[in-house]
């Protein structure tokens, strides 16, 4: 029973330390709304990237690395303005490992969505996003990062 049990703290300790060495170490996300009118919010997902590393945009512009992805919870409260705009400046590069043209962003990177709620009322904006980042050496594995912002009230 002992050796199950020391097998098992061993396994999660690994998998901890893996999920903290993707790239969530790289990116600190910032989350915030903005009332625009009465029922209408602008959601606004800042990524500040570290070192020598880039984040790809939604549409990375080749297969393989992974685009930075959005995903919002149902929530029958409100409803998605639109699409996720990027705002920020983004670079397109030849890279041979990806056999293409990829789309990325160095630094720091605004993501926009907007939100209108259907009733006078306040909720929440729940989901994750997903990334990954490279520098000009390696690529980390792909991060998910959850959010919950509150609209309304």
């Amino acid at each position: 029973m002992k050796k199950i049990f020391l097998l098992a703290i061993s396994v999660l300790s690994v998998h901890f330390l893996c999920a903290q060495s993707g790239s969530a170490r790289m990116v600190n996300w910032s989350f915030e709304s903005k009332k625009l009118n009465d029922n209408t919010y602008e959601l606004k997902f800042t990524a500040g990237i570290g070192g020598n590393f880039h984040i790809y945009a939604q549409n990375a512009g080749v297969d393989g690395p992974i685009p930075t992805t959005f995903t919002f919870s149902a929530n029958p409260m409100l409803s998605l303005d639109g699409k996720v705009k990027e705002v920020g400046k983004m670079v397109k590069k030849h890279e041979e490992v990806w056999g293409g043209d990829v789309n990325f962003y160095e630094k720091t990177v605004e993501f926009v969505q907007v939100v209108k709620l259907k009733k006078k009322i306040k909720t929440s904006v729940t989901g994750k996003v997903e990334f990954m980042v490279c520098n000009d050496k390696e690529c980390l594995p792909p991060s998910e990062v959850p959010f919950k912002l509150t609209v309304g009230g």
